[in-house]
């Protein structure tokens, strides 16, 4: 026999005693009989709903336990909830335990059973809408994941396309860092070129003395050899930024050329735009690829402390870099 069964019993027993002895009329004991088994039917109903409801929740449970690994906020949600239900049937059992002695409640006039009654109704309704909204955040979860798998792979295809053109550069690179070894031998056996390939940029790096006289800036007849077959070799290159840098020694510029260039910064900078030019007008090389920039004295790349290390440092670089590169970007420090 339940409990649900028991109580009635009590209730039954308890006012037939009381008609028996005299405590109520036969009319308060039919309406003690209709009362309790009203609030008997109402509990039972309760039961009921709350037990579908829990099974509802047990199940949902399982669906969010699947998408735990996808979504940590739902786990957050989960567990939350977990501590809500177990706060419930604590909540229940102690109304269970309440019920087991009727005949107090009876003498206290069924408030406590009203009032647990009351409080159960309250979280039945809470727990429907913790149901819903976790139906809500479960839609919305598989939504959200959809997408992201989407955004996944359209990264994923970006990325391949990248690594195609990045191996595509670095085998243009790589070709046209050979080409200048072969073409330019003589001059790097010498020590007046040296050629660098490093975090995609590929320099070449010409002592000035190869390109022009002392404290000129036109191209000398041996450079103008020197600078047409590099730029045939540059003239291949595709999609490719070419920079002319100048550099100089920390030597003050003479009284004489100081009328035409005052500083280093005019020479270099008056250098690197004669090479920029030749490539563009003799070359042929696309304009909107070229760029000149004028270091000076600035940019050493050994001692100016002594003749060798001055002769190091009077030089022109030509540098290929991907085209998004900007002309002063030299984070990369110097890579000889």
């Amino acid at each position: 026999m339940n409990w649900e069964k028991r109580i009635i019993l009590i209730i039954s027993f308890a006012l037939t005693f009381a008609v028996i002895g005299g405590c109520v009329s036969k009319r308060d004991y039919l309406l003690k009989v209709e009362e309790g088994d009203k609030l008997s039917r109402e509990l039972l109903a309760l039961k009921s709903e709350h037990a579908r409801l829990k099974g509802e929740k047990e199940a949902l449970d399982k669906q969010v336990i699947t998408l735990q690994g996808q979504r940590n906020d739902l786990e957050k949600a989960r567990t939350t909830l977990q501590l809500k239900n177990l706060s419930l049937e604590k909540e229940i059992f102690r109304l269970q335990e309440d019920n087991r002695d009727l005949e107090e409640i009876l003498r206290a006039k069924s408030d406590t059973l009203s009032k647990n009654i009351v409080d159960l109704r309250v979280h039945v309704a809470d727990l429907k809408k913790e149901v819903e909204g976790l139906k809500g955040e479960n839609s919305l979860l598989e939504g959200e994941n959809r997408d992201l798998k989407k955004d996944v792979e359209s990264l994923q295809s970006k990325v391949d396309v990248l690594e195609r053109e990045r191996e595509e550069e670095m085998q243009e690179m790589k070709a046209t860092y050979e080409d200048l070894l072969e073409g330019m031998k003589s001059e790097i056996e010498k020590g007046k070129i040296t050629i660098t390939q490093l975090r995609g940029k590929l320099k070449v790096n010409m002592l000035d003395e190869i390109l022009f006289d002392s404290g000129k800036t036109s191209i000398k007849p041996q450079g103008i050899e020197v600078l047409e077959r590099v730029g045939e070799i540059l003239s291949k290159v595709e999609d490719r930024a070419i920079n002319v840098e100048g550099h100089t020694d920390n030597v003050p510029i003479g009284p004489e050329l100081g009328k035409k260039y005052p500083t280093n910064w005019e020479l270099s900078a008056a250098r690197a735009t004669n090479v920029a030019r030749y490539l563009q007008e003799t070359i042929g090389i696309d304009p909107t690829l070229l760029s000149a920039t004028g270091y000076g004295e600035y940019h050493p790349v050994a001692s100016n402390e002594n003749e060798e290390g001055q002769a190091k440092n009077r030089r022109i670089e030509i540098v290929l870099v991907p085209r998004e590169i900007t002309p002063v970007s030299r984070e990369e420090g110097n890579d000889n």
